[in-house]
């Protein structure tokens, strides 16, 4: 991943690629190539970093044609560089080759390809669907892409190039995003709006299993052989509105995006409905041997990590350090050659996460990371990286990759669990079977968006609010808390609904808003006393929960259902409502969502 764009038609195909990828810079890459046909000749640009090192190349050295591929590339497999940019070409440089998701079974078939002679320069899974398409291309490059795909198991959009059918483009998709655009100049495929409307506004989106053959700016649309009519949309969205996908502002595309990204991250973890990290993960030995796990991080990323511990210690059975890595970095005095440290970060360059993890490589620890960037400083100096695959995260405040490390977190509880025996394989796989299904759960609470408005309304009227929680739920609440800050500017406590009675329910006044949360099946009733102790003095309750208890809708003010799932991956669900809610107050109070002052994406100062 991450941006396609492709063009066969009339006009020089370099200057309309290159003009659809700067319109999808926002996505995030760290590296980008193009690939055309050139006087029958197949011809690929590639260059690691910004666009800027792309088109230098280019002014030096142009590619002139009509039929051409570009990528911008956001890394899942290799690190960043100009040999695993893409477009990929086959080892008998006849096929080129841009792609966008995850190939699962890429493996497998490089194995059986280097085993017929074909030959592999780059780390990544895309390479392997070039060298796929060339084993099978004589002559017909549909045919050959046809037969490819049918091989194929995970995610993909894919633009392909051939010089044995050099007037020919073909593309398809498979649960990865791409339309046609329609011009008066030719055809363009791409995988996000914004690159056409330079050009046009005539869209296709195009389905799963879709196949489409383009030569000389007329296209056929296929579905597993059979011709079909698509309906050619007019695109009103304006070119602001459109890198966003319609939605206002990054922070709601990405919350959206949150099924996808889930899928994606089980795509890559599991394999026939068994946890599956290969050599970035420890063996049983090596798990035994370790005398303590340290966890550490920041802000966000933090709080995952204390969900993390709370699984990690049930799969463990012994207790498992979480601290915060800005105070961790000073107080470590235990961690020693036999600790394990695992870090987690959204940007992988974390400064406070960082100086911790290069303490303990000095001391001799091993280190595991969970970061969403593939290349980034902490990536390279761990000894395994599990990658959140939540693609890339513009807004600030970070929701997808939140969603993601706690996602990535269980699993790893399940691998450890499994190879210690706590759990057997029947359970791993049963635990899975659930996991699989968050993905239908959120999308169940994204079709009520709209019915927060009213809550947002009344949090956004107010000065402070209390968020409140028991046991894993208190870990929900600290991170929903933090949401409401970070974008809204609101101040929102959070706390341990047991420790309010402790001194801070004398802030508890008349028309406080209080979010509790209520998904832990053994601490419902409690819960439901501490509301009621703030109801008396006042408070106007909001209440988050899985349960059903009529005694829940007797105390709420206003009840957000989640879907139920285990107490153990409640907070997967749980922080739904309260991403919505922080988002619908910050737009509320006029503020600017995705760039909330005083605050950066990847906070690399101490």
């Amino acid at each position: 991943m991450c941006g396609i764009v492709a063009f066969n038609g009339k006009e020089n195909a370099e200057e309309r690629i290159l003009q659809g990828l700067e319109k999808l810079e926002y996505r995030g890459y760290d590296s980008a190539g193009i690939a055309m046909i050139d006087h029958g000749l197949l011809k690929v640009t590639k260059a690691a970093g910004r666009l800027d090192a792309l088109e230098e190349k280019l002014r030096a050295h142009p590619l002139v044609g009509h039929n051409g591929i570009g990528h911008t590339r956001w890394a899942t497999h290799g690190v960043p560089s100009e040999m695993n940019a893409h477009p990929h070409v086959s080892s008998d440089h006849k096929v080129a080759v841009v792609h966008n998701g995850i190939i699962e079974n890429f493996q497998a078939i490089k194995n059986r390809l280097m085993e017929e002679g074909f030959t592999f320069y780059s780390e990544t899974d895309t390479e392997v669907v070039a060298n796929l398409i060339a084993s099978k291309l004589h002559g017909d490059l549909k045919s050959a892409v046809e037969e490819a795909t049918k091989e194929l198991r995970g995610t993909f959009s894919l633009a392909v190039l051939s010089s044995d059918d050099p007037e020919t483009l073909i593309v398809t998709r498979r649960e990865s995003p791409l339309i046609l655009g329609i011009a008066d100049d030719g055809i363009f495929a791409a995988s996000d709006i914004p690159a056409l409307l330079a050009y046009t506004r005539d869209v296709i989106y195009l389905d799963n299993d879709d196949l489409v053959v383009i030569e000389k700016g007329n296209y056929t649309i296929y579905n597993h052989g059979e011709v079909i009519d698509k309906e050619v949309k007019t695109v009103e969205w304006s070119m602001e509105s459109a890198g966003k996908e319609g939605f206002d502002h990054y922070m709601m595309k990405e919350i959206f995006e949150q099924p996808k990204a889930i899928r994606d991250c089980l795509l890559r973890k599991v394999d026939e409905g068994f946890v599956s990290f290969g050599d970035q993960s420890f063996t049983k030995d090596e798990i035994e041997n370790f005398d303590h796990i340290y966890m550490t991080a920041c802000g966000t990323a933090f709080h995952a990590s204390q969900v993390g511990k709370r699984a990690l210690e049930d799969a463990m059975q012994k207790e498992i350090t979480a601290e915060i890595a800005s105070e961790f970095r000073y107080n470590m005095p235990f961690l020693n050659e036999n600790s394990l440290l695992i870090v987690v970060s959204q940007s992988g360059e974390t400064g406070d996460t960082l100086a911790v993890l290069r303490e303990a490589k000095q001391r001799g620890a091993k280190v595991l990371a969970i970061t969403n960037v593939l290349g980034s400083s902490i990536d390279r100096e761990s000894d395994k990286v599990i990658y959140c695959d939540a693609g890339p995260e513009i807004s600030v405040a970070s929701t997808k990759a939140y969603s993601t490390q706690l996602l990535s977190l269980y699993l790893l509880t399940l691998d450890f669990g499994y190879k210690l025996g706590t759990y057997d394989e029947e359970a791993v796989k049963v635990a899975i079977e659930e996991l699989s299904g968050v993905p239908e759960k959120i999308e169940s609470i994204l079709d009520h968006v709209d019915d927060l408005d009213p809550i947002a309304k009344r949090l956004a009227s107010h000065p402070a609010i209390f968020y409140l929680g028991r046991g894993i739920d208190y870990l929900s609440a600290k991170e929903g808390a933090l949401k409401l800050k970070e974008i809204s500017y609101i101040h929102a406590q959070s706390m341990a609904a047991g420790e309010l009675k402790h001194g801070s329910i004398a802030l508890v006044e008349e028309g406080l808003p209080i979010v509790t949360i209520i998904t832990q099946s053994l601490l419902v009733e409690k819960s439901i006393s501490n509301i009621k102790e703030v109801k008396a003095r006042g408070a106007y309750n909001i209440v988050i929960t899985d349960d059903v208890s009529a005694h829940i809708d007797e105390v709420a003010d206003d009840l957000i259902r989640i879907p139920a799932i285990s107490d153990l991956y409640a907070p997967i669900l749980a922080v739904l409502p309260q991403q919505i809610l922080a988002y619908k107050v910050s737009v509320l109070l006029g503020n600017d969502v995705d760039k909330p002052r005083n605050l950066a994406k990847s906070v690399t100062v101490e």
